[in-house]
């Protein structure tokens, strides 16, 4: 009931007219007594640490409180976000079909159904006419429950059973069940807590399956035997270094279970018959550190992809009965200019996914060792192999999309040389690729580094002068951030925004030293690429500071908390999504999720060289007392990676230190985590509120 009538009085003292005058939420910090400690001589004082508690009132009061000011000062703004809603919606078939995928005997698939949130998963057998078989309505399962995700959707080899994990509350910890395929029964078996990997056994009956400890590390596999107790599977594995995570796979010829272990940085394999689920694995490599490696087997011959003496790795390869390094012999040379990104294996074919000069290339080798490279036609583009997981067939389905093309799935025949167009995702309405123009330009870092930049405009609606900017980036954990086509996008493209991507370093789009030199002790280098990348833009009149909009999530929050908080003059409006923002904090509290693990992505600050540099940028402590743009922070309140309270304490600190008046918005999603909504049309909401808060900004007129 208090909570309630100090809601109203929010809503009272709030004026739909003029939204101006909502004050914004001040955190009670005064009521708290600050977190204080000394650590390598430094003290630290975090006045908001209160907001770690999650079952706190006092916490869930003032997030929605938060939710509830968002909600005023965007009001003038509501029937704006349902034409956006609409307006996007309106570019997607909603009821489709997915290419199928031949499985043996069965071409499986997946299709929406207009007004459906979720997808529902089919097969049908490969002969002529053959029904429908609806194997999982993900629909189904999700009804009641403002939140779902799929984790597992495995088919035992005979295709009789399928083992199924799903989340309702996005703390991605999935419950495991099983659903027999001819029968229709769903048995007893019921595991909890899962992560996302499950795989089969070739004898059609065992399971292996991951689990997490107390901090959210993968780390413990097991096995089940259904119809057995779930009290009695079998530990096969636990992995006790606290900066390894463990997962469990099988080869694409279904000859072998490769269960790994992995850090940053480091590699190790075990490998098993697959037919023999009750054997005991064996290390194929003890680990070593800052060597990694991965492993794929085709035709007796396992295939090596490794980082040993080779930067931007290289393929070695080796009999599969002698597995011992000094057996192994060079396939593909590592090169300076060439990152190796992937392998892939066929019955008569191996693929190798590359990256040269930042583009994308697929790669692939007969059984004689004579290799081609697939041609593609555009300057900027992204394609990935697709999952393809029929092996003895010549055919590699890969996706290819850019800024321009939507997401195209071709299946390449590797004998005949001929691409075929599977499907092109459909956009409805007036849309056509030739009245957009895509261009990658390079900005000049202080070091003297080029820093790629793709970007997107409407041909028509480029002027001489600056417009309107959307810059976004990552450049975390060595994940390139390729360039890809959204239907979504077109709202803004359409209203004469300039749509970029800063490739900054810390991702791999450049290749493993952009990775290295973007990480740990080289940190900075990923928020002043951005920086430059902004300058440059302005500086070739693409925009002005006064019409540039940035974003990023996760990792790519910190970089816009970094970065604002480097040069707030230069942007006008800011989107964090559920950033990682308190960064010292968090990686000094080795209990809370991946912590240890990401020792190697951004240093111990236990060690004080770490701990001075983790601190220098972090940005809830580098938070000033000066103007910032316009900011729109959200936050997942059951987010496993990064913890809501980052962005509530972010915003909150913002709000006591910052000089200007410009809006600072905290959205958190209470039935969430890390990716926010998971309905299709739930998630376009969320978008659709993102652009509302930037045509607001912006004074953009519908």
């Amino acid at each position: 009931m208090k909570l309630y009538l100090l809601l109203s009085v929010i809503v009272a003292l709030c004026l739909p007219a003029h939204n101006g005058n909502c004050e914004a939420p001040v955190p009670p910090s005064t009521r708290q007594q600050p977190n204080t400690r000394e650590i390598h001589g430094v003290t630290l004082t975090d006045p908001y640490a209160w907001l770690r508690n999650k079952e706190s009132k006092e916490v869930l009061s003032h997030l929605k409180n938060e939710n509830l000011y968002t909600s005023e000062i965007m009001k003038d703004t509501e029937e704006q976000q349902v034409w956006l809603f609409e307006e996007m919606k309106s570019r997607i078939k909603e009821t489709d079909l997915s290419v199928p995928q031949q499985i043996d005997s069965y071409y499986y698939y997946s299709r929406t159904e207009q007004g459906k949130q979720y997808r529902i998963h089919c097969r049908r057998g490969v002969e002529a006419g053959s029904p429908e078989e609806i194997i999982f309505d993900e629909n189904k399962y999700a009804e009641g429950t403002p939140y779902f995700a799929m984790g597992a959707l495995e088919i035992s080899p005979d295709h009789n059973i399928l083992a199924y994990s799903i989340d309702n509350n996005g703390a991605e910890k999935f419950e495991l069940g099983f659903i027999n395929l001819i029968t229709g029964e769903t048995y007893p078996d019921k595991v909890a807590s899962t992560t996302y990997g499950v795989v089969w056994a070739e004898d059609n009956k065992t399971v292996f399956y991951t689990l997490m400890d107390d901090t959210g590390r993968a780390c413990l596999i097991k096995k089940h035997k259904l119809g057995a107790s779930i009290a009695d599977d079998k530990e096969v594995y636990h992995e006790q270094d606290g900066q390894f995570w463990a997962g469990i796979s099988k080869t694409r010829d279904r000859k072998y279970l490769l269960l790994g272990a992995s850090s940053s940085t480091s590699s190790e394999y075990r490998i098993l018959e697959a037919s023999n689920p009750d054997g005991e694995f064996r290390v194929f490599r003890a680990r070593q550190k800052g060597i990694e490696y991965g492993l794929i087997h085709q035709n007796e011959y396992f295939y090596i992809l490794t980082n040993e003496n080779a930067v931007n790795f290289k393929v070695m390869r080796t009999r599969d009965n002698e597995t011992a390094p000094e057996k192994w012999q060079e396939f593909i040379a590592a090169r300076d200019d060439v990152l190796i990104d992937d392998v892939d294996a066929f019955a008569g074919h191996l693929v190798v996914a590359e990256r040269e000069n930042g583009l994308q290339k697929i790669r692939y080798f007969d059984n004689a060792g004579k290799s081609k490279f697939i041609p593609f036609n555009e300057a900027v583009y992204s394609v990935t192999v697709d999952d393809n997981p029929e092996y003895k067939t010549t055919k590699l389905r890969y996706r290819y999309t850019s800024l321009t093309t939507p997401e195209s799935v071709f299946d390449f025949d590797m004998v005949s040389e001929k691409a075929e167009l599977k499907k092109q995702t459909e956009v409805l309405g007036t849309f056509s690729s030739a009245n957009y123009q895509s261009e990658r330009i390079f900005a000049k870092a202080a070091d003297g580094t080029m820093v790629p930049i793709s970007l997107v405009y409407r041909k028509d609606m480029r002027k001489k002068g600056p417009a309107k900017a959307y810059l976004t980036g990552y450049g975390s954990y060595g994940s390139s951030f390729d360039p890809y086509f959204s239907s979504i996008r077109l709202s803004l493209l359409d209203r004469g925004f300039i749509y970029a991507i800063a490739h900054v370093r810390g991702g791999q789009e450049m290749g493993r030293p952009w990775y290295d030199n973007g990480k740990l002790l080289n940190k900075k280098n990923t928020f002043t690429d951005f920086i430059v990348c902004a300058e440059h833009l302005i500086e070739l009149g693409y925009t002005d500071k006064d019409l540039l909009v940035i974003n990023g999530g996760s990792a790519g929050g910190l970089l816009m908390g970094a970065v604002v908080n480097m040069r707030p003059g230069i942007f006008k409006a800011v989107i964090a999504d559920v950033p990682f923002v308190d960064v010292i904090n968090t990686m000094l509290d080795p209990s809370l999720p991946l912590v240890r693990e990401e020792y190697e992505e951004w240093g111990n600050p236990e060690i004080k060289e770490y701990f001075d540099y983790i601190l220098s940028y972090s940005p809830y402590d580098n938070i000033k007392a000066q103007d910032y743009p316009a900011m729109l922070v959200t936050a997942g309140l059951n987010d496993p990676r990064v913890s809501f309270w980052e962005p509530a304490k972010f915003v909150a600190r913002l709000r006591t230190m910052k000089t200007d008046q410009n809006l600072l918005l905290l959205k958190t999603n209470l039935d969430a985590g890390h990716a926010g909504a998971s309905g299709r049309y739930d998630f376009i909401k969320e978008i659709a509120f993102e652009y509302a808060f930037i045509f607001k900004i912006l004074n953009v007129k519908f």
